[in-house]
């Protein structure tokens, strides 16, 4: 199947003969990273290979529309719960950037206690029935076909369910998972031997499949009490789980240490977490890093926790980073807006770009205060260790609550968690194996009593489902209403007709949001939004923002609501995009018309930068073409433009009208027009206007002969002068 770039994704086709699918590639693909390349004009030290197409930063245009790619790979994680809607969300991802697709849980897959092989759907993010995963690979393919790169598809392996879904997991595809005993036994209360013995079993699959593994450890970070004071016991947590895989046998390059700086604005966050981010990198050389935001300082405020991002990131380019994990800037607000994961993965690739080959220019200070505190880092974990060591292990400094307590190590604040080595679920389910036990399937961990001469387990039973995925039992649905199949019936003739819905997390959900300010202390404001925003005719009104400006002047509110229609395009009025005339044919008008004008930023207005681009030769203006521009500076009325077009024998005025506080740019539109009807010579003027906030509807039904906005070229308005020209019938020179 090949994606077309102005086609959708077509669920049909991917549904179709789902049973049949067989992942085309397994295992972890990084990024190449060849060291310096040539993009555009720029030279760059930590890229990758670009891709095949992309939606490059806005800022781009500016620069010949490239779109470089950083060294790492770059996550953005999916939350809808609807594997149809993912997948259309990773497509624009990968688009962007994107080459590790998490699909986290809304519920988690390490709250089952089985393996679900159908469904219900509905239960969580998390792709945990067979047929979520194959569609997910299968949609994935088309999209890596599409961008021209590998993209990971990433899940979890962690519950009771471990090794069941590690399986599972290899069978279908995936290329990468969390998986971590400590977070079974902390966060999950899984028995500590259960949780051992399952993670060997589950490491063994993953590694046999090619998988990258993601470790747990940073969510102590997130449950302490001061997730800045645990840094020692996260080295430590790093440390056990790399050495267990290490045993296991999975290799050093797929183990990644999912590193989360401890703190973030107003802390003084990188005299903090640079330390630690570096002592890390020193203790575990030879492992891999994935970098991901510390999400438990993240407040509803997007602008703060992109600011984090942003620092965050310079962390990766002072350090290093192999995974660069990309959080939501919504992810405090728990709503996983489409256009807020793909902000997510461009703020990576924005500062990544911006901070490329920093440490060519800058380096880091050992002998000063940093030393410092790397050392000391290492040495309270390396303390911490042999603390571990001399209670018993492992299992007995859990019980003891040795784990995320808020105290910087060694001291302790008593608040930890504590772990039964003899409780939690799963207990007594671990027993010794018989002398005689025998498995006949591939990657097996631990004593396996083949008979002699056999080299390939599952050779004894004509090959296990790792070896022939024919052996996979299909099962498609188990739930007769909540399924996939029963979604899109529901959808089926708004999606005939192309009927438009905004959406946040579901195809056609129609949820739009909404920023208000309101001159009212918090609760008030809070409370009067929301009756705003049912006035306006929205649905199911929430509150997912809000923020003291003063507490006494206002507060900002965002709001968030669905709304009961859906718009036809066959029924829209869309004016079609003028062409643009050709540079040559531009140029030769002028030359057979002496094209004058007159230009300036009307009003109060003292922007000038937009106008003189649109002027100025350097910037590729219309005096290239040959127009004698006269420019009349900013703050200029009006009535004194069109008065100097008269003067002048102008063929047209150029306005630029960039403030649009109080409807001031429709204004300064509207008087304009009215002042040259006037004086008599509207009928002879071409009257143009631009701004940030202009469009050509907008300037048209104020009067003017048309409008530019954001983006416009100078020979934009030079075709359209020439061409208002023309019909004009201006041949014979007349001016006003």
């Amino acid at each position: 199947m090949t994606l077309e770039v102005d086609e959708k994704l077509n669920l049909n086709n991917l549904l179709t003969d789902l049973q049949s699918y067989r992942p085309r590639r397994k295992g972890w693909t990084w990024r190449s990273r060849p060291g310096t390349r040539e993009l555009g004009p720029f030279t760059y030290n930590q890229v990758s290979e670009p891709l095949k197409q992309s939606c490059p930063l806005p800022a781009a245009k500016y620069f010949n529309s490239i779109d470089p790619q950083p060294d790492c790979v770059i996550t953005t994680e999916i939350a809808s719960g609807r594997f149809e809607d993912d997948i259309r969300r990773m497509r624009m991802a990968a688009w962007h950037g994107a080459d590790h697709i998490m699909v986290i849980r809304t519920a988690g897959q390490s709250h089952f206690d089985g393996l679900i092989e159908g469904t219900p759907e509905g239960v969580g993010g998390v792709p945990i029935t067979r047929k979520q995963l194959r569609a997910t690979r299968k949609a994935l393919d088309w999209i890596e076909d599409e961008v021209g790169r590998p993209i990971n598809f990433h899940s979890y392996v962690s519950g009771v369910a471990g090794p069941e879904v590690a399986v599972l997991l290899a069978e279908e595809g995936v290329n990468g998972a969390h998986q971590d005993p400590q977070y079974n036994v902390l966060y999950r209360n899984v028995n500590m031997h259960r949780s051992f013995v399952d993670a060997a079993v589950a490491k063994q699959i993953m590694a046999a499949a090619g998988m990258a593994q993601i470790d747990g450890a940073h969510n102590a970070n997130a449950t302490a009490r001061e997730a800045w004071k645990v840094m020692p016991e996260l080295m430590v947590q790093h440390a056990i789980n790399c050495q267990y895989s290490i045993m296991v046998g999975m290799p050093k390059d797929k183990i990644c240490l999912s590193t989360v700086p401890p703190t973030s604005p107003p802390a003084p966050c990188i005299s903090l977490d640079l330390p630690y981010a570096v002592a890390l990198r020193q203790l575990f050389e030879g492992f891999r890093f994935r970098a991901q935001m510390n999400t438990k300082y993240m407040e509803s405020c997007t602008r703060e926790v992109t600011v984090t991002h942003v620092l965050n990131a310079l962390l990766s380019r002072l350090t290093s980073a192999d995974i660069q994990s990309t959080i939501t800037p919504d992810e405090g607000r728990n709503v996983p807006w489409h256009y807020n994961n793909i902000h997510g993965v461009n703020t990576a690739k924005q500062a990544l770009l911006g901070l490329d080959g920093l440490l060519n220019m800058v380096s880091l200070n050992f002998d000063g205060e940093l030393g410092v505190k790397v050392r000391e880092l290492k040495e309270r974990a390396c303390l911490f260790m042999e603390e571990i060591i001399a209670a018993g292990g492992y299992f007995s400094a859990v019980s003891q609550s040795f784990f995320v307590d808020s105290g910087m190590y060694p001291e302790r604040n008593g608040d930890g968690i504590a772990r039964q080595i003899n409780g939690g679920v799963g207990v007594g389910t671990i027993v010794p194996r018989d002398i005689d036990y025998m498995a006949p399937v591939c990657d097996h961990f631990g004593y396996n009593a083949l008979p002699a001469g056999v080299t390939k387990a599952c050779e004894l039973i004509g090959d296990c489902t790792l070896c022939s995925p024919d052996k996979i039992v299909w099962i498609d649905e188990l739930d007769k209403e909540d399924n996939v199949h029963c979604r899109m019936a529901e959808q089926e003739v708004g999606r005939r007709q192309g009927l438009l819905q905004p959406e946040v997390q579901w195809h056609g959900d129609g949820i739009v949001c909404m920023t208000m300010f309101l001159p009212a202390a918090e609760r008030v404001a809070e409370f009067a939004a929301k009756s705003i925003g049912e006035r306006m005719g929205f649905e199911d009104v929430e509150v997912i923002h809000k923020q003291i400006m003063h507490p006494a002047e206002g507060t900002l509110v965002e709001v968030k609501g669905r709304i009961p229609f859906a718009i036809n395009p066959a029924e829209l009025v869309i004016p079609p995009v003028a062409e643009t005339l050709t540079e040559d044919a531009i140029r030769q008008y002028v030359v057979d018309h002496k094209f004058k004008i007159v230009a300036a930023t009307v009003g109060e207005d003292e922007h000038s930068v937009g106008l003189r681009e649109i002027l100025d030769i350097k910037h590729g203006g219309i005096e290239r073409f040959g127009i004698e521009c006269h420019y009349l500076g900013t703050s200029v009325p009006v009535e004194k433009l069109a008065d100097a077009a008269i003067e002048l024998g102008a063929d047209a005025v150029l306005a630029s009208t960039v403030i649009s506080h109080a409807d001031i740019h429709r204004l300064n539109m509207r008087r304009l027009h009215q002042y040259c009807q006037e004086r008599g010579i509207r009928d002879k003027l071409i009257v143009v206007c631009g701004g940030t906030q202009v469009t050509n509807e907008l300037a048209v039904a104020e009067g003017m002969d048309a409008g530019f906005g954001r983006g416009t070229k100078g020979v934009h308005v030079a075709s359209l002068l020439v061409k208002r020209h023309k019909e004009l019938g201006s041949d014979n020179n007349e001016h006003v």
